[in-house]
């Protein structure tokens, strides 16, 4: 779907001072901007700071310090210092859980996002956390940035989406948590349910 669609109502901070695990599987649908090039979230995964795949379960270091502030903002990281991963910081201040944006379907900026990542299909610009940031030209600039202010732009799902949850995907800890949460049926998956 190339084809730019319309968009929900933006997205507040407030939106992100509830519990991860309500504010994951909706933000399904949800459409991500980041200077004007994203699309709808496909996929997440929620990171509770009691889960022991969470960045924040040993507390806070310089690395993760913008998961222990208030709610609404973005935490990116380097994964296998090789991707950017961006994550959305939820609940309240010094609760240092999030989000991490694993797929997204590109609506927006599609152009842009094929430069970046050097290939033309579709299919394969978003369809992973580091594969996404590229696309969008996230980088750990972009760290502890509010979700409500340029150059992000966040906005809800229009009707209903019907969301599939299972196991989140490359983690050796807390595995059997079905804390993963798609678009059922989306080709632009990571990786299937």
């Amino acid at each position: 779907m190339s084809t730019e669609h319309k968009l929900g109502k933006p997205l507040t901070r407030a939106f992100f001072a509830r519990s991860v695990h309500a504010v994951a599987p909706e933000l399904i649908g949800a459409t991500l901007l980041v200077n004007g090039v994203g699309g709808v979230i496909v996929e997440v995964e929620a990171y509770h700071h009691t889960d022991p795949a969470a960045h924040s379960f040993r507390g806070p270091t310089k690395r993760n310090m913008v998961m222990f502030g208030p709610p609404g903002f973005v935490y990116v990281y380097r994964s296998y210092g090789i991707h950017w991963c961006v994550n959305f910081v939820c609940e309240k201040q010094g609760s240092a859980s999030a989000v991490l944006i694993r797929a997204i379907e590109p609506t927006h900026g599609v152009p842009a996002m094929r430069r970046r990542r050097g290939l033309h299909d579709e299919r394969s610009l978003c369809s992973g956390p580091g594969k996404l940031t590229e696309a969008l030209g996230i980088s750990d600039a972009h760290n502890g940035l509010p979700l409500d202010a340029p150059p992000f732009a966040l906005h809800a799902r229009i009707g209903k989406s019907v969301v599939a949850a299972g196991v989140r995907i490359g983690i050796t800890k807390a595995v059997d948590l079905p804390w993963r949460y798609g678009l059922q049926g989306s080709k632009f998956l990571s990786k299937p349910f």
